[in-house]
């Protein structure tokens, strides 16, 4: 099956489009996980156990995985999830030319070390042929970065072109040029509402991960009202939901090995995020 076909079983199977970031940032994880031989592996279980059932993706971010002991967390983490039935999305962001890229797209392929990724988050400045290995991939999924949630995201994406697009724009034009294999979607973030509107009048067909809900503060109703095509699509909440016991003051970053206490403070976080997506269904 195809990554969309397969996301939209999943979408199904728990009646959810929450995306579960999996950014385990090591100065913030719980101390007793830390004499582990992977804290980020420990960590990244009892949030998948905690919260899989609301769960329609997992979206590690390659950011905190990027040393030895790091790539063998994230390892872990793919094989776990994919074991509960999610699927994986790698928030990579690659892209490049040539052998180089072919190499990045490899990130994608199961090997004897275990399952990759069901999807990658690539990067479309340097044109399609630096895509295209991902492109190639026809069982996985590729989300170009298109409208970005950041403050900064406008600096380069909001610039009007000689032909009067503006970047994001015409991002969403190429992408939509580049889906042969109906295995293309977009990044755009909740935080730009009014651009998520306009992206998804543009593509009605191409299904979007949408950033920016949860710490960033982004429009939950114009996140599920823009950014599903025939209802597939997932919104993302990392720090809001792995970290959610951080905000409980009843929680200490201490907790004496009771994993019950920040791994269902994360369970809760992603149960009400998707009821709160849910009501714009």
């Amino acid at each position: 099956m195809r990554f969309f076909d397969r996301l939209a079983d999943r979408i199904d199977a728990v009646d959810s489009v929450v995306s579960v970031g999996l950014d385990p940032d090591p100065d913030r994880l719980p101390e007793h996980l830390l004499d582990r031989d992977l804290p980020r592996w420990a960590f990244n279980r009892r949030i998948i156990d905690a919260t899989h059932e609301h769960a329609a993706a997992y979206k590690p971010n390659a950011a905190f995985y990027e040393d030895p002991d790091g790539w063998r967390a994230l390892e872990e983490t793919i094989a776990y999830a994919k074991g509960k039935g999610v699927p994986v999305i790698l928030d990579a962001k690659r892209a490049d030319i040539g052998n180089t890229t072919r190499q990045y797209a490899n990130l994608l392929d199961d090997d004897a070390e275990g399952p990759a990724a069901d999807a990658i988050t690539v990067n479309p400045y340097m044109g399609r042929d630096s895509l295209q290995p991902f492109l190639d991939k026809e069982d996985k999924g590729v989300f170009i970065l298109c409208r970005t949630s950041n403050p900064g995201g406008s600096d380069i994406q909001d610039l009007e072109l000689a032909e009067g697009d503006l970047v994001y724009e015409r991002v969403a034009a190429l992408a939509d040029g580049w889906n042969r294999h109906d295995n293309v979607g977009l990044v755009v973030g909740a935080t730009t509402p009014d651009e998520l509107e306009e992206v998804r009048e543009q593509v009605p067909d191409l299904p979007f991960l949408v950033p920016g809900v949860g710490s960033q503060g982004g429009d939950a109703e114009a996140a599920v009202e823009h950014g599903l095509a025939d209802g597939v699509g997932v919104v993302n909440s990392s720090r809001g939901i792995i970290f959610a016991w951080e905000d409980d003051q009843s929680r200490r970053r201490t907790t004496e090995g009771d994993d019950g206490q920040f791994a269902g403070a994360s369970g809760e976080a992603a149960r009400r995020l998707k009821r709160r997506l849910n009501q714009y269904r």
